[in-house]
């Protein structure tokens, strides 16, 4: 048995194989894309869950002590203290680090 084939169907053959191995590694990528992008929205979404639980916690220690307590100077440090770590982390994060181009240093 002797199969017999132009230069046509040879590089028809070639180019639909090629076709399949672009569309193979295309799906590839987008698959390890979209799979990034699910872990960056699980990330988020820890985030914002642990950032939810915290809050409800100082709230819930501060609400106590402005209900029960009587002691102003417990309910200023309860209401202060949670704005100190607030102001920082703002402070923190909104702040522009400045380069030093002569050494490289900053």
């Amino acid at each position: 048995m002797s199969v017999e084939l132009t230069a046509t169907q040879v590089l028809a053959g070639f180019g639909g194989f090629v076709v399949l191995v672009l569309a193979w590694r295309a799906g590839g990528r987008r698959s390890r894309r979209a799979a990034d992008a699910a872990r960056g929205g699980a990330r988020l979404l820890s985030l914002a869950g642990r950032v939810v639980v915290t809050a409800g916690a100082i709230v819930g220690v501060q609400w106590l002590v402005i209900t029960h307590g009587r002691n102003t100077t417990l309910v200023w440090v309860v209401l202060g203290l949670p704005a100190l770590f607030a102001a920082y982390t703002l402070t923190r994060a909104l702040t522009v680090a400045t380069h030093d181009r002569r050494d490289g240093r900053r």
